[in-house]
């Protein structure tokens, strides 16, 4: 058992870097400082006031290729009713309790730590710079996290987004398409109706029609049908006045075989059978994601996998993590973690020790493996 990591794991769950409202700085400032007393550098980037982002760069000797690791270091907020408090970090029978344990702080302590065994153990990579970042802002979009970082990171080659449980390896996700409508009506009387266009009543004819629409034939292998939610909706003045105005917040998540461009225009062609003047507005969007898993970062992982006798899983992930943002940079990768599946996001919130402390191994062993993929090793 790492006693060491295990206290790690506890220290970053004690510190609140709930999101919103975003307070990543105090998290932030305990890994700045636990990253210089292993003689590395770590760089700051700032995008939104008291929100920084970490970066610890550990060049390798020949420097033929860099791999990100990345997982975030902001949670969603504690909600519901807890066995323990959220922010105690409290051990109870192998696991671990707390906000963030599993979404990601149990994930950024294992990133943390390997930064230290390379320095203890006196590790020098051949040929695989490290860059190793501890991102804010994902929980709602990382706006100011990992997608304006990688601006700043130069070329990468590939990616590993430490955000998954049970040592899971995610091959294909969802594209995530967030939109707030606005339906513009005309008020009146609502003692005549007639004399208005209600935006409200509207609003239900085209959501019941939204609800009821095929959007894809085709079911993923994985990821199944694409989905709708809808999240908010609000409007008119009052009881007595034809509501003038209305909104509603969608969130789409879509299969590989569907774009952003051809949803609008299906939700458009529905709005404008019952509203002439609406407005969309896009929230927020991420393109769906798929690696084959003949893939070598793959088949990399599958061969760390079996030699510490862990059940090779393949996962869809149906939700977003950050591995469409590198994609879209050119970055070839992955998501994989060791958080503790239906965990992320609920009351009692926990990681398993044993994941913990068999995850050090993995990562360890899949760097020291794609250090020798970058020098020219083949994969057996």
């Amino acid at each position: 058992m790492n006693k060491e990591l295990i206290k790690l794991t506890q220290k970053l769950i004690r510190i609140d870097s709930s999101n919103p409202p975003g307070k990543e700085k105090e998290i932030a400032l305990f890994i700045e400082r636990y990253i210089k007393n292993l003689k590395f550098t770590p760089k700051v980037y700032e995008f939104e006031k008291n929100r920084p982002n970490l970066v610890c760069k550990i060049p390798s000797l020949r420097s033929k290729k860099k791999l990100l690791i990345t997982p975030h270091i902001d949670t969603v907020p504690p909600s519901g009713k807890w066995r323990f408090p959220p922010f105690s970090g409290r051990i109870y029978r192998g696991r671990i309790y707390g906000r963030g344990a599993t979404d990601d702080k149990g994930n950024a302590a294992v990133a943390l730590y390997l930064i230290k065994l390379l320095r203890e153990k006196r590790i020098r990579l051949k040929n695989l710079d490290l860059i190793i970042a501890f991102t804010a802002d994902e929980e709602t979009g990382s706006k100011v996290g990992i997608k304006p970082l990688l601006n700043h990171l130069g070329k990468i080659n590939y990616g590993l987004v430490l955000d998954s449980d049970d040592f899971e390896i995610v091959v294909a996700q969802k594209g995530l398409l967030h939109l707030r409508v606005e339906i513009f009506g005309r008020e009146a009387h609502g003692a005549y109706p007639e004399r208005g266009v209600n935006a409200i009543e509207k609003s239900v004819y085209i959501l019941n029609e939204l609800l009821q629409e095929n959007w894809e034939n085709k079911v993923h292998p994985l990821l199944k049908r694409p989905t709708i939610n809808i999240g908010r909706i609000s409007g008119g003045e009052k009881v007595n006045i034809v509501a003038g105005f209305n909104f509603f917040e969608l969130d789409i998540r879509y299969i590989p075989s569907m774009n952003k461009k051809s949803i609008e225009k299906k939700l458009r062609k529905i709005i404008e059978k019952y509203i002439k003047k609406y407005r969309i507005k896009i929230l927020a969007h991420q393109k769906p994601l798929e690696i084959a898993k003949e893939h070598f970062l793959i088949k990399l992982m599958r061969k760390v996998l079996k030699k510490h006798k862990i059940k090779i899983s393949y996962k869809a992930s149906l939700g977003a993590t950050v591995i469409n943002f590198l994609s879209e940079k050119g970055i070839e990768g992955f998501c994989f973690g060791f958080g503790s599946k239906g965990c992320a996001h609920s009351a009692n919130e926990y990681v398993k020790i044993k994941d913990l402390c068999q995850g050090i191994k993995v990562l360890k062993d899949y760097v020291l493996a794609l250090d020798d993929y970058a020098g020219g090793e083949k994969i057996v």
